[in-house]
């Protein structure tokens, strides 16, 4: 049975939290850090996730410069995620209570480009499907599969 193109499978790889991923031909891993008591065989969930949105975000910038055959050379995008109270969030006007999770990204943008072309590359970053993704309205529908075994 083949999958669907647009489908990841995760499963356990021995006891612990490692995971084999496979999405497409491709297969790599996941894991927990040692400190979180994974064996660290690969970057963990929100490592993944960082990692979508920041891919995202510059392929989404250079489908765009592309178009425009504006002079870049070369995107860097940094991301780091945190938990934050909220009070302490200057963001989170909607949500002033408890904790936010906060992702800040940071792009780097090489070459001869006009602050205009940086700005308006800023706005487009904003647009990448991922980032429309995490900041809108997901819902998540879980079911469950009866194993074959």
């Amino acid at each position: 049975m083949t999958k669907p193109a647009n489908e990841i499978v995760v499963t356990e790889i021995g006891s612990g939290f490692a995971q084999r991923i496979e999405a497409g031909g491709h297969v790599f891993s996941a894991d927990e850090p040692v400190s979180a008591g994974g064996t660290d065989a690969g970057p963990d969930p929100y490592a993944l996730l960082l990692a979508a949105l920041g891919a995202c975000t510059s392929m989404t910038i250079r489908l765009y410069v592309s178009r425009k055959k504006w002079p870049l050379e070369r995107v860097a995008v940094r991301l780091r995620h945190e938990r934050v109270y909220a009070k302490d969030c200057e963001e989170c006007v909607e949500n002033r209570d408890g904790h936010v999770e906060r992702i800040t990204r940071e792009i780097e943008l090489f070459g001869t480009l006009t602050a205009e072309q940086k700005a308006r590359l800023v706005e487009i970053a904003e647009r990448c499907p991922v980032h429309r993704t995490m900041a809108g309205p997901t819902k998540i529908v879980t079911r469950l599969k009866e194993s074959a075994g």
